[in-house]
């Protein structure tokens, strides 16, 4: 793994949850010996802020403000597009029930069965993006792409593989649409990523018609929503890791 993707994973744990609200209770704990009230308050507020963000409903403070800006692709924006651009969202190492080889997680597979989808309906060509950031001898992008032609019967034009984060995902893709004379793309991944995506995009030089999946914000309230989970405080942290991202 590359010492440069090591520390920002480091920082950036302490900046997102629950790193940052257990480090602001200690802290209230610490304060509370020369501030009883203040730091009392410091630590009941971290953990009502933990309890909020671990349900399915609370996370949607975060979530949705993102959401919102990156509505579901229309069939009439893809008008001109050149290329389908599939950003990578991780991977599940050492797969045993295939044969220990490293295979998309949920995350990478369902932007690539929305990915397929929007191939089969434009017969656009696809560029799949990521690289080893983990230090990894297979490409995140050689995993999509095997995915892709095994699992979706949809073949890979371009793999952008020396990619370790979305800024590079953008300016290594944007050289291989360069030298393909490709202007204009359908880029392809999380609703609560793409806002961040499609700016870096865009920087890269490319005009970019976003085609979002996976929308928290649309699902269905129910009274298990109101209660902690994990899955609740994973939604969390993913949106607080977008809006630090674009605060960067």
């Amino acid at each position: 793994m590359h010492a440069t993707v090591i520390a920002t994973k480091v920082f950036s744990t302490l900046l997102l949850l629950p790193t940052n609200l257990i480090l602001l209770c200690i802290t209230g704990l610490l304060v509370r010996r020369t501030y009883p009230r203040s730091g009392m308050a410091l630590s009941m507020t971290s953990l009502l802020l933990l309890v909020v963000l671990s349900t399915k409903a609370g996370a949607l403070l975060l979530v949705m403000p993102l959401e919102q800006r990156s509505p579901p692709l229309m069939s009439s924006m893809v008008n001109g597009a050149q290329a389908i651009a599939i950003l990578g969202g991780g991977r599940l190492t050492n797969a045993p029930e295939y044969g220990g080889s490293d295979m998309p997680n949920y995350w990478t597979l369902a932007r690539l069965r929305y990915g397929a989808k929007l191939q089969r309906q434009t017969g656009l060509p696809i560029l799949v993006s990521g690289g080893t950031p983990d230090g990894s001898t297979i490409s995140e992008a050689a995993i999509m792409a095997n995915s892709l032609r095994d699992d979706f019967a949809t073949p890979v034009r371009w793999l952008e593989e020396t990619s370790d984060d979305t800024k590079q995902n953008a300016r290594f893709s944007a050289e291989i649409f360069r030298q393909a004379r490709i202007r204009k793309i359908i880029l392809v991944t999380d609703a609560l990523h793409m806002h961040r995506a499609q700016l870096l995009f865009a920087q890269a030089g490319l005009t970019v018609v976003a085609a979002p999946t996976v929308f928290f914000n649309k699902e269905r309230l129910t009274l298990l929503s109101f209660l902690p989970s994990g899955e609740g405080l994973r939604r969390s942290e993913y949106a607080l890791h977008e809006w630090l991202g674009l605060f960067w």
